[in-house]
C-alpha cells in the first residue's frame, strides 16, 4: 500500500512558476514508476509527465515539454513537477500517481493516487 500527499499548488499569474511535490509512504518508493496528471475544469484527467522508478527515464506530454520537469527523491521519498512558464491553459487539479508500468501514460495502470493540489494560472 502506498499513501501519496500532494503540495505546492496555488494561484500564479501566467509566465510564472509553482512547483508541485508528492510524498509517498513506504518502503518501496524507488520500485514504483510515478506520474503526474491533471483534471482541469470541465475536462477529463489527462497525463502529464512520469518517472521511473531509478528516476533515468522521464517522458512528459506534449503540452507541457520544455516548461515542466519531473524528478524524484527516492532518499526522501518524494516526487516533485518544476512548472514553468505557466499558461491560463495549465489551470487544473494536479494529481500523483504510482505504479508498476514504466513509462506509462495510461490512468488505469497507475494503482495509488494522491488527492491532488489545486493550480490556478491568471491570465
Amino acid at each position: 500500500q502506498v499513501q501519496l500527499v500532494e503540495s505546492g499548488g496555488g494561484l500564479v499569474q501566467a509566465g510564472g512558476s509553482l512547483r508541485l511535490s508528492c510524498a509517498a509512504s513506504g518502503r518501496t518508493f524507488s520500485t514504483y514508476t510515478m506520474g503526474w496528471f491533471r483534471q482541469g475544469p470541465g475536462k477529463e484527467r489527462e497525463f502529464v509527465a512520469t518517472i521511473s522508478g531509478g528516476g533515468t527515464r522521464t517522458y512528459y506530454a506534449d503540452s507541457v515539454k520544455g516548461r515542466f520537469t519531473i524528478s524524484r527523491d527516492n532518499a526522501k521519498n518524494t516526487v516533485y513537477l518544476q512548472m514553468n512558464i505557466l499558461k491560463p491553459e495549465d489551470t487544473a487539479v494536479y494529481y500523483c500517481a504510482a505504479g508498476r508500468s514504466a513509462g506509462s501514460v495510461k490512468i488505469y495502470e497507475y494503482n495509488y493516487w494522491g488527492q491532488g493540489t489545486q493550480v490556478t494560472v491568471s491570465s
